[in-house]
Formats: structure tokens, sequence, C-alpha cells
């Protein structure tokens, strides 16, 4: 450019001949970085001047310069893949000059999703920490028509078993049932779990002081990867069930932002639901199924556990095998298997009587006073006979 607008540019270009070759997406990144990391401080800074502050004492919001933010590399300008992406070339800085680095070496590719015929790769970002250098590489998914059917998977997570799966139909029919449990994982888990227990009972005999931050560290960190692989774990057999029956829709309760209030402190039962990662499993589903092509609906938990799906009313559970229930007519039946009927029952019938927010709990919206009953599957046959 013979006559540039802005003369800064070409003071650092005199001064610094190398920056000529500086890749101008970089740059760009870069600079609109700058930006955003000053105009954050400057919105939090004014917050905080006009009162708005968590605590009275609060200090004041500094001015962070170093972000840890990765910036992407544009194709071209900065990264070049070799053969089937077993290789990459980066374009770095040496400390003198921009230089390229080649034939950097790729050991694995995730999911191979950039290999999907239909799919996209975007410009990934380079992610450096103290252990390793990696490359982020988001793929644009094709999107996954699924055909719609008279079946969904219903889903009920529970705490004696992690999940239980059951294949349910419009009239009411179930065609499938399972149950996972990755009881091995969950052994490791708690094993970690009772060994914390020992070492924070017998640090606090011996000093007498409350345990000091970071007890543990590494026991506590194996223990949460440990319950993050039985979510991943969980999460694929369920996909993988509702895959193979070819349905659409996964029905799953909605317990967003519910708390387990049983159990006393220390006890296991407090352990249990402190460990339950019901979120975390949804949370995975969601995004494994909606990028085949499926749909995740979540209904009303009430009652799902505690009616019998025949219709016979409440039922009892067992005092010692939590897991089974005994219905009203006598029959006993899993209790956990039960519920995954219900919630099938339940979208079903909220979609019949045209219920959007799928929140329906009775199969009457009366309220004088009479007993209603709770959808369950009974209910479904029912609807489906008349």
């Amino acid at each position: 450019n013979p006559n540039p607008k802005h003369s800064y540019y070409q003071k650092i270009v005199n001064k610094y001949p190398d920056h000529r070759k500086f890749p101008s997406y970089l740059r760009r990144a870069a600079i609109a970085e700058a930006i955003g990391i000053v105009s954050s401080f400057q919105t939090r800074y004014r917050s905080w001047q006009s009162g708005n502050r968590k605590k009275r004492t609060a200090k004041a919001p500094r001015l962070t310069a170093m972000c840890k933010t990765y910036p992407a590399l544009y194709k071209g300008q900065q990264i070049l893949y070799g053969k089937d992406y077993q290789t990459v070339a980066l374009k770095v800085w040496s400390g003198k000059d921009w230089i390229w680095l080649t034939n950097i070496g790729v050991k694995n590719h995730g999911n191979n999703r950039h290999l999907v015929e239909g799919n996209k790769l975007k410009s990934p970002s380079l992610v450096v920490n103290k252990t390793k250098c990696q490359l982020s590489m988001p793929v644009q998914i094709k999107p996954v028509k699924r055909e719609e059917t008279d079946y969904v998977c219903s889903v009920d997570l529970g705490i004696n078993n992690a999940a239980t799966a059951a294949i349910v139909g419009r009239d009411g029919t179930v065609k499938a049932r399972t149950f996972i449990n990755p009881a091995r994982d969950i052994d490791y888990r708690n094993k970690r779990r009772m060994m914390i227990a020992k070492k924070a009972k017998q640090t606090s005999n011996l000093t007498g002081q409350t345990l000091p931050k970071g007890f543990c560290g590494g026991l506590n960190r194996k223990s949460a990867n440990q319950n993050l692989e039985i979510s991943r774990k969980v999460a694929r057999q369920i996909v993988q069930f509702a895959k193979v029956h070819g349905v659409k829709v996964m029905v799953l309760e909605n317990l967003w932002g519910w708390k387990a209030k049983a159990g006393k402190k220390r006890s296991l039962m407090k352990q249990k639901f402190h460990l339950w990662c019901h979120r975390k499993i949804v949370e995975i589903i969601t995004d494994k199924w909606t990028e085949l092509g499926g749909k995740v609906q979540t209904v009303n938990p009430k009652y799902t556990s505690a009616v019998a799906f025949d219709g016979s009313g409440k039922v009892r559970r067992s005092q010692t095998n939590y897991s089974l229930a005994k219905f009203k007519s006598g029959k006993q039946y899993h209790a956990d298997l039960n519920a995954s009927y219900n919630i099938g029952a339940r979208y079903w019938y909220c979609l019949i009587v045209g219920d959007k927010n799928f929140s329906r709990v009775y199969d009457s919206k009366s309220s004088d006073g009479t007993l209603r009953t709770p959808i369950v599957l009974g209910t479904l046959r029912n609807l489906a006979v008349s």
C-alpha cells in the first residue's frame, strides 16, 4: 500500500522488518483479543465503582493480560495438512523470524469426525499447556435425518443402577429393555473415596486441625476422572441401544436443579447421591444423540418411580433390596424398569393430548378434589384401546 491510512504499522515494519511476515489473520485476532480484554476490564471496573460487589470488602478488578487464549490457525496462512491428516506444518515465531515447522506427526484424531463424508474441517486452535501441545479441530457436522417411528427410547437414571432403558411404543408396547451399570468402574471410584475418607480421619485425629487445601489431591482427581468415565460409558451404551432399535426420540426425566436430601452427613447414602452424575450423563447423551440426528426430550419426573406401570397404584419398595418394587396387585417388579416404562408412556401421552411442554403428570386436568391417576404405561394402553 503506497498510501497507508495509518503510519503506525509502517513505523513497526521499519523497526522490525520481520513483522511483514506476521500472519494477517493472527494479527487481527490478537488485536481483537486485546480490545476484548481491555473492554472487559473497564466494564468490571465500572461495575465495581458503582458498588455492584459480592462483598463490601471486595477488591477492585485487575487488568489481566495473560488470559490463556488460544489462536485459531487459518489454513494456508498458519497451518498446512499432510496426506490423510497424518502430518501438519505450522507457521511459528522462532524468536527472530516467522518459519514453517514441517512434518509434525499427529498421533490420533479423536473420533475422526473430519474423515466422515459431508463433514467440513474448520480452522483449528493450537492448545498448549505444561505437558503437551495439541490441535483443537472443530468439525462442521453434516445434518443427519432420522426417520420418525412409533417407538421411543425412555431412560431412567438411578442410584442403584446407573441407567435403565426401554423401547416403548405409541400403543404401550414394550419392545426391548436393558440395564446399564458399570460396576467395576463404580467400585474403583468408591474404593478411592474410601481411601480419602480414611486418610482424612487419620490426619484429623493426629493434627486436630481442619484438612489443608488440596488434601489428597491425587485421589480426588482420580475419583473425579473415574466418575466422568462412568458418565461416558453409560451415555455411550444408551446411545448404542437407541441406535440399534432405530428410534429417533430419547426420553429422560427433567432433573435439572434437583438435589437429593436423603442420607445423613458422611453416610454412604449421602456419598452415593453426591457422586451421582446424572446431569453429566444427560449432557453427553444430548450431544451424542443430536449429532446422530436424534432428539432428546425431557418429561416431568413426578411419580414415575412411585406408581406401578399397570395402573394398580403406588408401589412399596423392599426393605432389603430397594431396586425391587411390590405392586398392590402382589406383583414384584424392578423399580427402575417400572420407571422407564412410565417415562416413555408419559412422553406419548403428552404428545397425543397436545401438551407441548411435556409437563403433564395426571391423566385429568380436574382439580375438584377427585382422586387423579398419574400417567403410567397402563394409561397409554387404555388410551390406545379407546
